[in-house]
């Protein structure tokens, strides 16, 4: 199954007094580089997130957010600094007794101040975090592999009918070399019976340089290869592997060998032809720069 390195999932969850948001988008790049986007009191949340994420993404550079709301009030522990609070006694004491304020307003007064209050959130338990995390994670994960599919299946289609395309020419170039060498044996005899006004050529030295045009301009080893190249980049495809870095090394393989298909050419049927091959490599290598 072929994927493509551009994805995007989104997925909401509320487990207990979490309610969990996760989304993960990704673009193309040669390695797995990823980017978690938690709070800081979450921070430990990354690294399994990173583990998690490397089962289903080999490569392409991933953007992960996760944010998590809670209504829990038992997350939070509200601590007294008792030694601050009998100094503020004693001293609201005092002022009671020297300004005749009645005792009540004391306790008033007291809780008025904020600095003998600590408020800080409680202990997380990080596993209980992660499961719920990781349970919608996995939900994100589903849409996100369902897109990077979708688009897998489309740059896997184009990628095919290229290949398709250059196969057509390759079985042109087939086809058509011999008949150079034909047409170049008839120019050629054309040629030295014209230099020697003499309709009966040698026959033998023709057949010579005849026989060192056709070797000279010979493709048969280079088409061979290119289709057994054609064959296994369709082969490719069937595989369950990620298979972006091999289409990557087989079409630089594919284009050496048209390259020397141009260079032999001497016929501007086949030289057309080799641009198109050309072409669609060209268009075939910049598909597989987005395929995991």
């Amino acid at each position: 199954m072929v994927k493509s390195m551009t994805g995007y999932g989104r997925a909401v969850g509320t487990v207990g007094a979490m309610t969990i948001t996760v989304e993960i988008k990704s673009v193309n790049h040669r390695f797995f580089e990823f980017t978690p986007k938690v709070y800081r009191a979450y921070s430990f949340l990354e690294e399994k997130l990173k583990s998690y994420l490397q089962q289903f993404i080999s490569r392409g550079k991933v953007d992960c957010f996760v944010q998590i709301e809670t209504d829990d009030i038992e997350d939070c522990i509200v601590q007294v600094n008792h030694s601050l609070v009998a100094g503020y006694v004693n001293a609201f004491k005092e002022i009671s007794e020297k300004h005749g304020i009645e005792s009540d307003d004391v306790f008033e007064m007291l809780v008025s101040k904020s600095d003998i209050f600590t408020v800080r959130k409680a202990p997380a338990d990080e596993d209980a975090i992660w499961e719920a995390v990781r349970q919608v994670t996995e939900e994100a994960v589903k849409a996100f592999i369902e897109m990077r599919t979708v688009e897998g299946d489309k740059l896997k289609k184009d990628i095919l009918s290229r290949a398709d395309s250059i196969i057509e020419s390759v079985a042109f170039v087939e086809e058509r070399s011999p008949e150079t060498v034909r047409e170049y044996n008839e120019k050629l005899k054309a040629r030295i019976a014209e230099l020697i006004n003499d309709a009966n050529v040698d026959e033998q030295r023709l057949l010579t340089e005849a026989a060192v045009f056709a070797d000279k301009i010979a493709v048969a080893e280079e088409t061979v290869r290119l289709r057994s190249h054609i064959d296994q980049l369709r082969s490719f495809f069937e595989s369950d592997e990620p298979i972006g870095r091999k289409l990557d090394f087989l079409v630089q393989e594919i284009n050496r060998e048209a390259n020397t298909i141009g260079s032999k050419a001497s016929d501007i049927e086949i030289a057309r032809r080799v641009i198109d091959i050309k072409s669609d490599i060209e268009k075939i290598r910049e598909q597989i720069q987005n395929v995991e």
